[in-house]
């Protein structure tokens, strides 16, 4: 799919610059911590440059943690992670994720996935839809996948960076409604695919993929609501 493309060459292309832009976590998973017990065996998709694994271990989290994501410049950046936590990083091309189920199986059940800022460079519902079973799958029967989705029109500096479509030679016919295209202007021009999620969307992909949602919330930005924040846990 010329969009999973369009994504795949940006985080190889520009990951140095885009890591360097994504050195502190953002409020947002900052709240999410606080909900955390500390003992939590945790899979991280998407985990780019590692900084999530380093603030767990900073807060001594003594569970498992496993950061997969398919950029190979941003894992590098991800093995700086301090020794004395037991963080381990795998790449991993989430549009793909089920195809890795058994090897990511094979670390350990998993209590809390994490995806964060990851969903809105799904393209198509169905590809969307295949991740979130899968995750289910992972997710250990009282476990939790919590994830946020970036709100970026709520940013009228982020809006005026979309693109028309044939600047990156797609046709409007191969993108959905919410589909977007943003330029990229640090280390060098560059192009990456994003969906804008709302709640009314998300709560469908939760009841078609088997979860329940227990909390929303907004965060992040200069006006508290870049990004969409949600806590699913299993349904019944």
């Amino acid at each position: 799919m010329r969009l999973i493309e369009l994504n795949r060459d940006f985080y190889t292309r520009f990951g140095d610059s885009f890591s360097a832009t994504r050195h502190r976590i953002q409020p947002g998973v900052r709240r999410v911590l606080e909900l955390l017990k500390g003992d939590e065996n945790i899979l991280d998709l998407g985990c780019g440059n590692g900084e999530l694994a380093r603030v767990l271990a900073q807060r001594r989290h003594h569970g498992s943690y496993l950061g997969v994501d398919f950029s190979l410049p941003l894992l590098r950046d991800a093995e700086s992670v301090p020794e004395v936590f037991s963080a381990k990083f795998l790449q991993v091309d989430l549009t793909q994720l089920s195809a890795f189920s058994d090897q990511l199986l094979a670390h350990g059940g998993y209590s809390l996935i994490t995806a964060f800022a990851v969903l809105h460079h799904i393209p198509s519902h169905q590809l969307r839809l295949n991740i979130l079973k899968t995750v289910r799958q992972l997710l250990q029967p009282n476990g939790l996948f919590i994830h946020s989705n970036w709100q970026f029109l709520n940013s009228a500096k982020l809006t005026a960076r979309i693109q028309p479509w044939d600047v990156a030679a797609i046709s409007g016919s191969e993108v959905d409604a919410g589909d977007y295209l943003l330029d990229w202007r640090s280390g060098g021009a560059g192009l990456r695919y994003v969906h804008h999620f709302d709640e009314v969307e998300l709560k469908e992909l939760a009841e078609a993929s088997g979860f329940e949602i227990t909390e929303t919330f907004y965060s992040d930005g200069e006006g508290g609501n870049l990004g969409l924040y949600q806590v699913w846990k299993l349904g019944m």
